[in-house]
């Protein structure tokens, strides 16, 4: 019965449709391959009388999604029938800006199709032409717990890098989509205080402010649980924006997410969690001058942290991130007429959260406003997204949303729909001016990959804590040693860390943010004399209990490659093989490493400079361990990462490296796509 249905809708047969749903009405719940309803293939035919007697007199519901969490709409604008899309818009009340797993719209859909008229459709319905949007995440890969702040036309935000130096990065961008980073807040390594401490600790939080021409910078310092003293406040500050930054000024009160907040008097204070606390900072902000005071614990009263104080119109809006990080993660606001309160909780709290626990943004909170100079007003707040079994493999990135403020005077992001996959650029044109790319990158609808590359490690004129000439975007967790890295005749060296990657100890690891979900990366490394002891290569990374390493190692004037994997104390290795020549005879040739990701698999090759074809070192299936959920040991808040490593047991081997790249693909998965 299913499929004499299916066919039906197929052949477009309206009273065999109606025939079969009066005998058997539970059969519009069946689904084909893929997870599709069909009521889905009927909106793909486009037969408008089909799709509204499916909708007017079936059971079928209008708030499915298939399994990539595509909704009629969709399929719809896949039809071609301008008559079909608007009637799921206009009477059944679909979104066109809904996204899917991959965060496709049905907008995008019309666009990358060349639907003409579904497109213009479209746009005079949400407001705005196709060329006029950006995407969510606005950065992609591991940019947790924003801060922004606004001077003139520019805007300048600080993300958390916990024990990843250098520490803090400060990103620019002229119209709150397309940002760059430009420096960081903490790059000298002896005021770092990274060495000793494990993965996901280190500054969490930061906020970035500014007053009276300079610009301050604080973050909460999270140490290991060894001691007595867990949580201390740092606050740094520069007349430039990308710094140098003094040395960080400690202030000793308990807490996370501090933020600054200076009132009209000139009077300074510094919020810290739970809920939000409050006390007095003098007006360097670098010293404490008053007792904590509790403002207000939050609305929902679970984990509240993150508080922003906004001063306007004659009110103290204070905004916080509640709920925990995981999926109950929200934005709320309170407000009062004098600082110190009574303070008023939102009627409409919460003002963003995702309710949708299918959609794929999730974990939405933590967010800070911020004006534009017309008067327009945004935030942004972390977010996450999963694949597998919910693993937010990414890390937390960032996204934007419009606030609108209410009749009554309280602000709402996007309307209370929660996150948002398109919007309307708040500027427009500015990204050319820039010369800066999109850093999200959506499926090109046309088959064709759409690729962002680094073809070098460095850029002319470039100053990196690391090593003048690397391009900012590079980070290794920790500071490295002194001559640990450096760029030398055109070769990235790398030298080989004394302790193996599954140390705290464990150097010079040149790594940068994975921010797809399927992307090949290539890194290029010269071939010299190498003994037992000896190994580099790439690795995919996330904390020094959970890495894969595809490498080359020396043993006994041999060359021998491998994948080695680590996930809390066990390390496997995977596909060991000898070259088939000597260390003798390959020396001084390149031998290049390659990655391919499609989603939680990864697979690696590699190949030497005399032969055209890569080699198939090993694939594993389900690297979940690279990320937030895959094991529970210590903090874990970060995200999977890409790059170089080396590793000498006597510290003398130095790797030189002389290109490194990195291009978004598709899924080799034709059920998927990145």
């Amino acid at each position: 019965m299913f499929m004499r249905l299916h066919d039906a809708i197929l052949d477009e047969n309206l009273d065999e449709v109606k025939r079969l749903l009066v005998e058997r009405p539970e059969i519009i719940d069946e689904r084909v391959e893929g997870g599709v309803p069909l009521s889905f293939v009927a909106a793909r035919t486009g037969n408008l009388d089909i799709v509204k007697y499916i909708v007017e007199y079936s059971r079928a519901s209008m708030n499915e999604f298939d399994d990539k969490h595509r909704n009629i709409l969709h399929y719809g604008v896949e039809s071609g029938n301008l008559e079909v899309v608007k009637y799921l818009v206009e009477r059944v009340g679909v979104s066109p800006v809904e996204g899917d797993a991959n965060l496709i719209t049905p907008f995008d859909l019309a666009h990358g199709r060349q639907y003409t008229e579904i497109e213009r459709y479209i746009a005079d319905t949400v407001g705005f032409e196709y060329e006029e949007s950006y995407h969510n995440p606005i950065r992609s890969g591991m940019f947790p717990d924003p801060s922004i702040v606004r001077v003139g036309e520019d805007y300048y935000m600080v993300n958390s890098t916990f024990i990843f130096f250098p520490c803090i990065p400060i990103s620019h961008s002229k119209d709150l989509v397309h940002w760059k980073v430009i420096g960081y807040a903490i790059t000298n390594p002896q005021w770092a205080m990274l060495d000793e401490l494990e993965g996901g600790r280190g500054y969490w939080a930061p906020d970035i402010s500014y007053y009276k021409g300079r610009f301050y910078i604080t973050a909460t310092y999270r140490l290991n649980d060894t001691g007595t003293v867990y949580r201390k406040q740092i606050v740094v500050h520069s007349d430039k924006p990308e710094g140098p930054y003094s040395e960080p000024a400690i202030i000793d009160e308990d807490g996370i997410d501090p933020s600054i907040f200076s009132d009209d008097d000139g009077r300074r204070y510094m919020l810290l969690n739970r809920g939000a606390r409050i006390f007095e900072l003098d007006e360097t902000a670098t010293k404490q001058i008053s007792e904590a005071t509790l403002l207000y614990y939050g609305s929902q009263k679970r984990a509240p942290e993150g508080p922003h104080l906004l001063k306007k119109d004659g009110y103290y809006y204070l905004f916080e991130a509640e709920g925990g990080t995981g999926p109950g993660h929200r934005i709320t606001v309170s407000r009062s007429k004098t600082l110190m309160g009574v303070y008023e909780p939102c009627p409409y709290n919460p003002i963003m959260r995702q309710q949708d626990e299918r959609a794929p943004i999730q974990r939405c909170g933590h967010g800070k406003p911020v004006s534009t100079p017309d008067g327009r007003w945004y935030m942004v707040y972390l977010c996450g997204r999963k694949v597998g079994e919910g693993y937010s493999i990414l890390g937390r990135e960032t996204a934007l949303d419009p606030i609108t403020w209410t009749a009554d005077g309280w602000p709402i992001v996007n309307n209370l729909k929660g996150p948002s996959a398109i919007q309307k650029k708040p500027v427009l044109d500015s990204a050319t001016d820039l010369g800066i790319k999109k850093e999200f990158g959506m499926e090109d609808l046309d088959g064709e990959e759409n690729i962002e590359a680094w073809d070098c490690l460095w850029e002319e004129g470039s100053k990196h804590a690391l090593a003048q000439g690397l391009e900012l975007e590079w980070m290794t967790p920790r500071p490295p040693e002194e001559d640990g890295i450096k760029v030398v005749d055109g070769f990235l060296s790398l030298k080989g860390s004394k302790h193996s990657m599954d140390r705290v100890e464990a150097r010079n690891i040149l790594l940068r943010r994975q921010k797809d979900f399927c992307f090949e990366a290539q890194a290029v490394m010269k071939l010299k004399a190498m003994s037992e002891g000896q190994e580099a290569g790439l690795v995919c990374y996330y904390d020094e209990n959970t890495w894969v390493q595809c490498s080359i190692t020396g043993e006994e004037g041999r060359y021998y490659i491998q994948v080695k994997e680590h996930i809390g104390d066990d390390t496997f290795v995977h596909g060991k093989k000898e070259l088939d020549c000597s260390s003798n005879v390959l020396d001084g040739q390149n031998i290049s490493f390659r990655v391919e990701t499609d989603y939680l698999s990864r697979t690696f090759y590699y190949k030497v400079e005399t032969e055209s074809e890569w080699y198939k070192v090993t694939h594993l299936d389900n690297v979940y361990y690279l990320c937030d959920e895959g094991i529970k040991r210590g903090k874990r808040f970060t995200g999977a990462m890409v790059g170089m490593f080396a590793h000498d047991k006597k510290g003398v081997f130095r790797a030189e490296f002389s290109r490194f790249l990195y291009c978004r693909k598709k899924s080799q998965n034709s059920k998927k796509s990145c």
